[in-house]
């Protein structure tokens, strides 16, 4: 695991706990290509908002701290 992995998995640990209050998880796949892969699970999979979570919140918070990252997709 490289630098940059740790430091996307830790952001990702940090949104954890507003989408398990909801219902939902997020859980890092891999780091490919500087393309985040990510697996939605619980309430978030369904949910109406999932893509505005998915680049609004993931995407945007892990570009923020690691720009090397061009996208954040589900797998």
């Amino acid at each position: 695991m490289n630098n940059q992995e740790e430091v996307i998995i830790g952001i990702i640990e940090q949104i954890q706990p507003f989408l398990i209050a909801d219902g939902g998880n997020v859980e890092f796949v891999k780091y490919e290509d500087n393309i985040v892969y990510v697996k939605i699970i619980g309430a978030c999979q369904n949910c109406g908002m999932l893509d505005v979570t998915l680049k609004d919140v993931i995407e945007a918070t892990i570009m923020e701290e690691v720009p090397e990252v061009k996208e954040v997709r589900t797998v």
